[in-house]
């Protein structure tokens, strides 16, 4: 529901009696909601806005942060609280629990909750009906990260045998809903970007519990008793069918018993330690040393994410896909707790000191990030780090995948000087043969206006146009007998001077790289119609990203359940991957998680909604 980004109709406060009115529809929605709970999530004091959407949708939330609740068809029938909302009052909705983090990566992704995912408690499965609302958590995090509804009753469930869909998922961590807050926010250190896992502080602080029961004379690092130790090693004697062990076998196990307990103990001190430094290094960050890592990363993401294409771009999405991805590993950024306390008073410093510009919304009442200044001191002297392959992550066994990992894609995209621009280069020493970023392209231009001094001294926004760099972007592009202008702002001058030269793209997938000439063609997924009522799913374009054809068939082939084939395109060079059935999201999905293809390079069109 909110995969895609929306714009709201109408934002508006609620009255009074409307405030009474949807506190009135969630009680009679959640069993739970006493009005104790409802004080957590809407505040009595506190300013409450509703925002339209052209769906029918109605988001409320608190004035200027976080939205709490959202009306499905806008009548107060299917009304469900935000993960936001969960976090305050975890106990308002029941939950299902994952199997494990690992397949909070498919929720993450837009998928449903399917039962097979699902942990079922060892007294059975809860009782449903079909239409509640549920939350979705992971084992060791108390924190929701989705919201949806039964599809079924835990009657139908058990009668299917635990299979199919358990819940249609309307809402879920870092969708466009949680994004449309004021201040982007994680409830612990659990959270990360694709991909959700136990809280680690819970995690420590259940291992002292444990310890804090011990005698305090005994060595903490001998953690788990020879008797404790004994019955494991009976418990697994029983299990393989051995008997009871005699007296002289006892003394044998003593020693195996006391090798054990050492070994395990040294590697549970171990693991504590690290876990704890961790934590440590997270909450131990002062004001300032918060302030710092804000700059950091701000730096790092223009450097390295931010395209002079992507702008101009809200700061909440500037925030949660950008500057949030940049924080180092395992370390939880909050904008609350450094000296500007909220996004746009951070942002608005920024540009302040001449780093961005920034804009604010009035209507939707957020700032907008225009434009960023690459000749800024601060930019310039950044280096931007090279982001480090996690090796601590969850483990697997497929082969496959692992390979893929270490193939991982990189997709850029690259330009080469033409007859247009080569003045330009050569007046500033640069060569006229070499491929050039964008952002190189560019700080070549902003070279040779720093060097002829081209910057309008009445207004630095803006450029004055010399005979050189007139020609350099205008010279035949502009029609007989117009005037050519004497003047260009400088946020269109990067922009204009790129498009002067020929576009090529590189493509790297582990140890293979190609460089072409022309624009990246995106992947075409395409479903349409056959004889006989049938769907079928074509894929195209695969071999601009260097992936087999017949590789992917056979993948596609178990992901899908489907049957595939490999055909030529016809007077094309290539081949297409045919997919029986309209499974056209699960190939687009398919094709991001496994093979890192950037969604804006993949085109979908379905052909059986015409």
């Amino acid at each position: 529901m909110f995969k895609k980004a929306v714009d709201a109709k109408s934002h508006q406060r609620l009255s009074g009696a409307d405030r009474k009115k949807l506190r009135r529809t969630i009680r009679d929605r959640f069993s739970n909601a006493s009005d104790a709970l409802l004080d957590l999530i809407l505040p009595p004091k506190a300013e409450l806005s509703v925002s339209k959407y052209p769906n029918r949708v109605l988001v409320y939330g608190l004035e200027g942060e976080c939205p709490m609740f959202f009306d499905v068809d806008g009548r107060g029938r299917d009304i469900f609280p935000t993960v936001y909302a969960l976090w305050r009052v975890p106990e308002l909705l029941p939950a299902f629990v994952l199997k494990g983090g690992d397949v909070s990566r498919f929720m993450l992704g837009g998928a449903d909750l399917m039962f097979p995912g699902i942990r079922i408690p060892t007294e059975g499965l809860p009782s449903f009906s079909s239409g509640e609302p549920w939350a979705v958590k992971v084992p060791g995090n108390p924190a929701a990260i989705a919201v949806g509804t039964t599809t079924m009753s835990s009657t139908e469930a058990l009668k299917a045998g635990l299979r199919g869909k358990a819940l249609k998922i309307c809402h879920y961590y870092r969708d466009t809903l949680w994004e449309s807050a004021e201040n982007c926010h994680v409830p612990n250190a659990g959270f990360l970007e694709d991909v959700v896992f136990e809280d680690p502080a819970l995690f420590l602080s259940g291992r002292a519990s444990d310890s804090s029961e011990v005698d305090p004379s005994v060595d903490p690092g001998n953690m788990i008793s020879n008797e404790d130790m004994r019955e494991v090693i009976d418990a697994d004697a029983a299990s393989s069918g051995v008997g009871q062990p005699s007296t002289t076998q006892n003394d044998g196990a003593d020693d195996i018993t006391v090798q054990l307990t050492n070994d395990l103990s040294e590697l549970k001190v171990a693991e504590t330690s690290v876990d704890e430094s961790n934590i440590e290094g997270q909450h131990s960050l002062c004001v300032e040393e918060v302030d710092a890592l804000l700059d950091k990363c701000l730096l790092q993401a223009l450097h390295t994410t931010i395209k002079e294409k992507d702008l101009p771009i809200p700061g909440s999405t500037f925030w949660s896909s950008h500057v949030l991805p940049c924080r180092p590993p395992g370390i939880t950024l909050d904008i609350k707790k450094s000296s500007h306390k909220k996004l746009s008073k951070w942002l608005q410093a920024k540009a302040s000191g001449g780093l961005i510009s920034v804009k604010e919304d009035k209507h939707k009442k957020e700032v907008i990030l225009f434009s960023v200044n690459r000749n800024h001191p601060d930019y310039m002297s950044y280096k931007p780090e090279k982001k480090k392959v996690d090796k601590t992550g969850p483990s697997t066994n497929n082969v496959s995948s692992e390979e893929r990992v270490q193939e991982s894609l990189e997709v850029s995209e690259i330009y080469k000087p033409s007859v247009h621009v080569n003045p330009i280069f050569a007046s500033v020493g640069a060569e006229t043969s070499r491929l050039y970023t964008a952002s190189e392209a560019s700080e070549i231009v902003f070279q040779y206006v720093e060097k002829e001094n081209l910057v309008k001294p009445s207004n630095k926004s803006t450029v004055t146009l010399d005979a050189t760099l007139c020609d350099a972007l205008f010279k035949g592009a502009i029609k007989k007998g117009s005037t050519y202008p004497t003047e260009i702002h400088k946020k269109d001058l990067g922009q204009t001077f790129i498009g002067r030269m020929q576009a090529h793209h590189c493509v790297t997938r582990g140890n293979d790289t190609v460089v072409r000439k022309g624009a990246l063609k995106p992947i075409q997924i395409m479903t349409e119609r056959r004889q006989g009522n049938k769907k079928v799913t074509k894929l195209s374009g695969m071999e601009s990203f260097l992936l087999d054809a017949e590789t992917l068939a056979s993948e596609l082939q178990k992901k899908c359940a489907s049957s595939t084939t490999v055909a030529e395109l016809p007077g094309k060079k290539g081949e297409e991957v045919l997919v029986q059935g309209g499974v056209i999201d699960d190939l687009a999905r398919y094709l991001v998680e496994q093979y890192g293809v950037p969604k804006r390079y993949i085109e979908v069109l379905d052909k059986t909604k015409r």
